[in-house]
């Protein structure tokens, strides 16, 4: 069984991860959505991350949170496998994890072609690189109740992508969840 490669990401209203200030607090997932990030992150068995990804997501190696969604999540993280790309980054501070100095498309689409599991992409950088070479089969989008006005982009300029709609899902606190699949 092939996996997929899903590009999972919390932006704003307006298309972005964080604002021009670099900040995405107003990202954070209440305990509805955690959750339900948290049951789709289940059934992942490697995540693709570039170096500022990773190093936003080491958090959860070592967290100890008390909270029930929280601690599910470390767990979750901790057992997936982690790949990183980045030229600079010297050693990892997680368990499964290995450093990749290139995003090559053609050894994902490999890494696709024999996991059992899913793998998702991380961050926009990487997934900018995944989505231009078409190896981004679904798109897990939240979508916070903010416009920030600029910042980091969520997807990449200059790609157009024919979608289908899957799955949709409206949270209490505002947040709306949108499944795409690649036409």
């Amino acid at each position: 069984m092939a996996g997929k490669l899903i590009y999972s990401t919390i932006a704003s209203l307006d298309g972005y991860i964080e604002d021009e200030y670099g900040k995405f607090d107003w990202a954070a997932p209440d305990e509805e959505v955690h959750a339900f990030v948290n049951d789709l992150e289940r059934p992942v068995g490697t995540h693709l991350y570039g170096r500022r990804m990773y190093e936003t997501m080491i958090y959860w190696e070592t967290s100890d949170d008390p909270q029930p969604v929280m601690r599910d999540f470390a767990e979750i993280w901790r057992e997936a496998d982690k790949i990183i790309y980045s030229r600079t980054l010297e050693s990892t501070a997680s368990a499964r994890t290995r450093i990749e100095r290139e995003f090559d498309p053609e050894a994902v689409r490999r890494l696709k072609e024999t996991a059992g599991t899913d793998l998702t992409v991380g961050g926009p950088g990487l997934a900018a690189q995944a989505i231009e070479a078409g190896l981004v089969d679904e798109y897990q989008v939240f979508l916070v109740p903010i416009a920030v006005g600029g910042g980091k982009r969520a997807f990449p300029d200059g790609v157009r992508s024919e979608l289908e709609l899957l799955d949709e899902r409206r949270f209490d606190g505002g947040t709306v969840f949108l499944r795409y699949r690649q036409r």
